[in-house]
């Protein structure tokens, strides 16, 4: 199993929510985040300075099982993706174990 973790512009969330559900990964956590990244540190707006270094994000936890991780990758690319500087990142890691509490059912049966 995988464990796919995201961090998105706020505003490309319902895009990617939704081509999640189509490829049925109905089941995931999202929290909104603030980070600093490469974007622009600030800019002049009627000759005051504002700062844009932390920037607004949604963060998502996924995990799917092995065979479904690259689809699931390449969904949130393609939801997410505007060609500009902060499109965020995405990062894979490997989950040894899940369990679901109500049945006690482990491994890829607790997923679906």
């Amino acid at each position: 199993m995988k464990k796919i973790e995201a961090i998105i512009r706020k505003a490309r969330f319902k895009e990617v929510r939704d081509a999640l559900h189509e490829i049925e990964v109905n089941f995931f956590t999202y929290w909104d985040v603030t980070g600093v990244g490469n974007e622009k540190k600030g800019h002049l707006y009627r000759g005051i300075s504002y700062s844009t270094s932390d920037i607004q994000r949604r963060y998502l936890s996924i995990v799917v099982s092995d065979e479904f991780a690259e689809r699931t990758v390449q969904t949130i690319i393609d939801a997410a993706k505007t060609g500009e500087i902060g499109d965020g990142k995405i990062f894979i890691s490997e989950i040894q174990n899940t369990y679901r509490i109500r049945t006690g059912e482990h491994g890829n049966q607790a997923l679906n």
